[in-house]
């Protein structure tokens, strides 16, 4: 009867454990002021965004579950020196946000939802009337923790806000293409005026809440221009 006990509690423990991994916040990002762009060196070499093989990736959670899906990249360039990224900008299409994990009504109901198009919500998430791009824009790379990050300024909604990024890029096909990848990260919507549904914002949401965070991936190509 021990042992059936035991079991039992480890069985739970494991389940605990593995809800609370799974719900935490991977390279959550601290929202700072914007800071000055980087700037490219005379010698940079410049490789322009290809639109068609890039996009970011999104994850939202409420209680009731999660939604994920994908915001494609407009247009954009880095620039390096040798080997190493100097510089760079990447803009975003907002009216492209799309939800991958429902169909029909109910992901367009989201998806107008999320874009601000449904009739009285248009300013609940990202207003894309208002505010068609969001942008990132490069002002530091740097080393720690044995990783690449890029500090930039994300611009949402007319909002810049600095935040580090996680990442990892090589140079491929004889120096003609630049891959640029980050890991997952999470943002916290609030600091640019997404505020639907946040506990943060408005009182007495009980269970009828968004979470803050936002979980990001960029997958990025470019070509040598």
């Amino acid at each position: 009867m021990k042992k059936v006990f035991l079991n039992a509690m480890l069985v739970a423990f494991i389940g605990i454990t593995s809800v609370s991994c799974k719900n935490e916040p991977k390279n959550e990002t601290k929202a700072n002021d914007a800071e000055a762009a980087a700037v490219a060196t005379e010698e940079a070499q410049v490789f322009m965004i290809d639109a068609n093989n890039s996009k970011i990736e999104w994850k939202g959670a409420k209680p009731a579950g999660e939604h994920f899906g994908t915001v494609m990249v407009k247009e954009g360039k880095f620039s390096t020196k040798g080997k190493e990224l100097e510089s760079g900008k990447i803009t975003l299409d907002m009216s492209s946000i799309t939800v991958n994990d429902l169909e029909g009504d109910d992901k367009a109901s989201l998806e107008a939802h999320l874009k601000g198009t449904a009739e009285g919500k248009e300013d609940h998430f990202f207003n894309v009337a208002e505010h068609p791009e969001a942008k990132f824009e490069i002002t530091k790379v740097m080393e720690k923790e044995g990783k690449t990050w890029l500090s930039g300024n994300l611009t949402m909604k007319g909002i810049s806000k600095n935040v580090d990024v996680p990442v990892t890029y090589s140079i491929k096909d004889n120096g003609n293409k630049l891959v640029l990848t980050s890991e997952p990260f999470t943002i916290d919507r609030t600091q640019w005026k997404v505020n639907y549904g946040s506990k943060s914002v408005f009182d007495d949401l009980k269970d009828k809440y968004v979470n803050d965070e936002i979980e990001i991936t960029f997958m990025v190509e470019a070509k040598k221009s």
